[in-house]
């Protein structure tokens, strides 16, 4: 191969891992999606219980927002720190 050849080919895998970092934000906003169902649901059977449950929910949106941005860091390092 040549110089071009494998420089596009380290290119391509750089941002297919890049790529591959950010599956972790599927599982994130699959996160938050069951966690507003749940609260929505808990408030909508108990109504009184809306604040408890307001606080709750945002609390774990928040963890699980946190793996969402872990994945996005990975990626960003991986485009612009890897050689």
């Amino acid at each position: 191969m040549n110089e071009v050849t494998a420089e596009a080919i380290k290119q391509g895998l750089k941002f297919l891992s890049a790529g591959l970092a950010m599956v972790g934000t599927f599982g994130s906003g699959l996160g938050i999606g069951i966690l507003g169902y749940g609260a929505m649901q808990g408030i909508s059977r108990n109504p009184d219980a809306a604040g408890d449950i307001q606080i709750n929910m945002i609390l774990a949106i928040a963890f699980a927002e946190a793996v969402a941005i872990y994945s996005l860091v990975v990626a960003l390092v991986l485009l612009f720190v890897a050689k």
